[in-house]
């Protein structure tokens, strides 16, 4: 969109801790203000509109692009494609649909980030499959679970544990781990430029100001799914939705033992139907994202 030409952007030579500080004054939008804006797009094309929107979320799109600093990525990269993301739902967004553009964009600042890493790490075998990009999207969080904080080879048993949740062969666990072990940036490590005034990362994601459209966003964008997971779940029939719930939603999971006891089959046959259950949940919530255009239908 030509509209963004005088957009705020981070630079290596700018320094992040300026940037940070520019996009701070743009100011957030009341709902009304919101939607007025948005209709004032959809509608007639408004560019300046369209500017509005983009700028009084910014400070969201470098939010969640510091979420993406532990994978070896140029911060200012990453957030220039969150911005593209934003760009993106900007475009896109429609106001009648009853939610805020916040929770929309925030599908598609993480899509374009996650499709620029992936870019980036085509590197030796990176791999394109499904279990691959889960895999390398969701390694750090799987190993801070079972509480793998180092870095390093992992023991056997963790690697072998981790590669079952991920549904990943365990060669892959051990090549994602090694490739992006050392990767993590400090907290503590400064922002900017030697003569920019001395801020740490930690003192921007500490941020004291209001940051109320962020938790409207985060709690809307929690109610959306949580909205999708219960209709997905209207797909199954009374058996697979309740071995589903006792397996992957419930506080204290059972055992495939304990279900097979409930159901008189065998654990493999629980397990099956587990894993189909899962497979058409899934299904059903990418269909319903892309009906409320928070995805590419595929």
């Amino acid at each position: 969109m030509s509209t963004y030409k005088n957009l705020p952007a981070p630079s290596p030579e700018q320094g992040l801790n300026r940037y940070l500080q520019e996009i701070r004054r743009f100011p957030m939008l009341e709902p009304e203000e919101e939607y007025m804006l948005a209709k004032r797009w959809v509608d007639h094309e408004d560019s300046g509109a369209a500017h509005k929107l983009v700028t009084s979320h910014l400070r969201l799109a470098a939010k969640i692009a510091m979420g993406y600093r532990g994978y070896g990525l140029p911060q200012a990269e990453v957030i220039s494609e969150a911005n593209v993301g934003l760009m993106q739902a900007v475009k896109r967004f429609d106001p009648e649909r009853g939610f805020r553009l916040a929770t929309y964009a925030m599908w598609w600042i993480r899509a374009s980030i996650q499709e620029y890493i992936l870019r980036s790490w085509s590197l030796v075998k990176m791999g394109t499959t499904s279990a691959q990009k889960k895999l390398f999207f969701n390694l750090r969080k799987a190993k801070a679970r079972i509480g793998v904080l180092e870095d390093g080879d992992m023991r056997p048993d963790n690697v072998a544990r981790i590669a079952t949740d991920l549904g990943v062969t365990e060669d892959d666990v051990v090549s994602m781990n090694r490739r992006m072990s050392g990767g993590d940036a400090s907290l503590n490590a400064m922002i900017g430029s030697a003569d920019d005034s001395s801020t740490e990362w930690i003192d921007w994601l500490e941020d004291k100001e209001a940051d109320q459209a962020d938790d409207y966003a985060e709690r809307d964008e929690l109610e959306v799914r949580r909205e999708m997971l219960t209709q997905a779940m209207d797909t199954l029939n009374d058996r697979e939705r309740d071995i589903l719930a006792e397996r992957r939603l419930a506080d204290e999971p059972l055992t495939l033992e304990q279900l097979s006891e409930r159901y008189g089959v065998s654990r493999e046959r629980i397990r099956q139907i587990e894993v189909r259950a899962f497979e058409k949940v899934q299904e059903r919530m990418r269909e319903l994202a892309a009906e409320r255009g928070l995805l590419e239908p595929a």
